[in-house]
């Protein structure tokens, strides 16, 4: 049995334009290749998780998975369309955007959440002090840590509107978007060295109980790749996400381009 889920129409913003990743200012982005700056990855999932969501609700925020692959940018106020496809209980995703695939994924609810101890997980700080990005930074069995942070008040409902979602389970219910987790692992690589220009390409997320609003939240991540591919270096980590330093909320693999290829001017 096969159906289709309504369309979700976003208009996306680039949520990062002043961040510290320059892949997000557009002057920069196009010396990339790109034709502006990028729509944060993190983001672009954060879309994707509307049609799960709103689907099977809190069941999915307390044990949902999602799995997202990203093709081609989402730009700024460019529309984005997420459609869902459902199949044999599981939901095929995809992003366009000016007549493009833009991400590919996949989400289903399994019969209860994997149990993760935190004992398997070694709690690290971030460096005490940042570096440009080298061969070390992310070596492969490397433990990263992340500062501590939350999303409570005003600043809450400044990301729900920022990723324009307009589901109110949040604000009714007082959840974190699962959305905010990707942010968090995005914070490991970033509290970690100085990094330029990079890009998130890929994250598949299992959660493991529902975030709430003001959660402080960190990352204990494993370095598990470091390679390098048609002129890009990639970084793949392992990590869960913690609430409050004892509640494990989801178990992450997050694949990033720390260091892409720079296109020759035209």
């Amino acid at each position: 049995m096969t159906s289709r889920l309504e369309t979700y129409r976003v208009s996306a913003y680039n949520t990062s334009k002043q961040s510290e990743n320059k892949i997000h200012d557009d002057a920069v982005a196009r010396r990339f290749g790109f034709s502006g700056g990028l729509v944060p990855g993190v983001d672009v999932l954060a879309y994707m998780l509307h049609p799960p969501i709103a689907k099977w609700g809190r069941d999915f925020l307390e044990r949902g998975l999602i799995e997202a692959r990203f093709l081609k940018p989402v730009y700024d106020g460019e529309i984005a369309d997420v459609m869902a496809i459902e199949r044999d209980g599981a939901l095929s995703i995809k992003v366009e955007s000016k007549s493009e695939l833009c991400a590919t994924g996949s989400a289903s609810l399994p019969a209860s959440a994997p149990s993760f101890s935190l004992n398997d997980f070694t709690e690290v700080a971030a460096v005490a002090e940042r570096k440009p990005v080298n061969a070390n930074s992310y070596q492969v069995g490397k433990w990263l840590g992340t500062l501590p942070r939350d999303w409570a008040g005003d600043a809450a409902k400044e990301y729900l509107h920022d990723i324009r979602e307009r589901d109110e389970i949040y604000v009714r219910e007082g959840f974190g978007h699962p959305g905010l987790l990707q942010r968090v692992m995005n914070k490991v690589l970033v509290d970690n060295a100085i990094l330029g220009p990079w890009i998130h390409v890929g994250s598949r997320m299992q959660l493991l109980s529902a975030a709430k609003t003001g959660d402080e939240l960190t990352a204990r991540a494993k370095v598990t790749g470091n390679y390098e591919k048609k002129g890009h270096r990639f970084v793949e980590l392992d990590g869960l996400v913690v609430a409050n330093g004892t509640t494990p909320v989801a178990h992450c693999r997050h694949i990033a381009i720390y260091q892409p290829r720079e296109q020759a001017a035209a």
